[in-house]
């Protein structure tokens, strides 16, 4: 058997696989809700045959989307759809995780395809809060800066979300740390400006982070895995670091945190990134060995080779995959048959499984 289609255990948790559907804006709530869309688009990737299934970004609470259009869980109503799914996704054989997450300042922003920048508050936008008063750039909304007893109840909302993620059924839970929103705006000095005990040092700035991780991993089961995406560098000098990651990784392990999602940029818009097949590779496989902690590879994997690679040499323990899951819902059915390992299929699928050859 392949390392990819291996079974893989976090806790008390097992995966089928190693391929994770990374979480993906869809941009078709309304007022947070799960919707028929959401079903079908997650559902299909579990009977595709991934061994985890994300949700989107889904806001702790309404100001921290990212559009108006993006789904929530600051409230209970918000459940009954979501459990749905949640179950649907676990029926199938997938784990069902949700992806935990406040945009701060780069919030009340227009859905891509109906353009760019800020949504007004008579638009049915709205004011968004971060760090420090610093917009993201022109065309985005200036932020208000959140007061200490504003982070205490936001740091609240992220354990109210990870009681409501359990109650709707699903399984794993991953704070977004990442992608310029709300944490890793407090990470990196480029937007974090305070003076206070937010702000300044790496204690500091990271203060935010392990509060929420440390309120998260109080509310959620420690039968189940905890995990934290985060932006491994910033690709500006000046902003968060490599080297800054594996530190943060190494105060979160003993913390509960069970896997770093490791991704990069997007916390200012003039960062120059390299993009490019596997570009992300090697910060998840520095963190993994640095902070001797599990780690998940993302940013353009697209072959099942790839994927193997990755885990053959030891450079991350899960392969998250985002456009390409979006191209091919069912990339590990065919990734399987390029392995030479038995592909998964749900049983009303079975009479068109294919013939499988061993490739090694």
């Amino acid at each position: 058997m392949s390392r990819l289609f291996t079974p893989y255990k976090l806790r008390d948790l097992e995966f089928r696989n190693r391929v994770v559907v990374s979480p993906m804006c869809q941009y078709s709530s309304e007022n947070g809700f799960a919707t028929d869309w959401h079903l079908v688009h997650l559902g299909s990737r579990a009977v595709g045959g991934a061994g985890l299934v994300f949700t989107e970004a889904i806001a702790v609470e309404a100001r921290g989307r990212i559009s108006p259009q993006d789904l929530g869980i600051w409230s209970d109503g918000h459940l009954e759809m979501l459990a749905r799914i949640a179950h649907f996704i676990e029926a199938q054989g997938a784990r069902a995780g949700t992806q935990l997450a406040h945009a701060g300042r780069k919030a009340s922003t227009q859905r891509p395809w109906e353009g760019d920048g800020k949504v007004l508050p008579q638009d049915g936008g709205w004011i968004p809060v971060a760090p420090s008063a610093v917009a993201f750039n022109e065309s985005y909304p200036e932020p208000v800066e959140l007061t200490v007893e504003e982070i205490r109840d936001i740091v609240s909302a992220f354990a109210d979300a990870a009681v409501r993620s359990l109650n709707a059924g699903f399984t794993v839970v991953e704070i977004h740390g990442a992608h310029g929103y709300l944490m890793h705006q407090f990470l990196s000095p480029l937007a974090n400006k305070r003076t206070d005990n937010y702000g300044g040092s790496f204690e500091n700035r990271t203060r935010f982070a392990r509060e929420v991780v440390e309120a998260v991993r109080k509310a959620w089961p420690e039968s189940l895995p905890l995990f934290l995406r985060v932006s491994a560098t910033d690709w500006v000098e000046g902003g968060w670091t490599l080297e800054e990651t594996v530190e943060l990784a190494k105060m979160l392990k003993p913390m509960g945190v069970d896997l770093i999602d490791t991704s990069t940029g997007a916390l200012v818009p003039y960062a120059k990134i390299p993009v490019g097949p596997l570009y992300q590779v090697r910060f998840a496989e520095e963190v993994r060995r640095s902070a001797q902690i599990a780690t998940g590879a993302v940013g353009m994997i697209t072959t099942a080779q790839e994927a193997e690679g990755i885990l053959a040499n030891e450079q991350a323990d899960m392969i998250f995959l985002a456009r390409e899951e979006l191209r091919s819902p069912y990339f590990p059915l065919h990734a399987a048959v390029e392995l030479g390992d038995e592909p998964f299929m749900p049983i009303q699928y079975q009479r068109a499984k294919p013939r499988v050859h061993a490739s090694r």
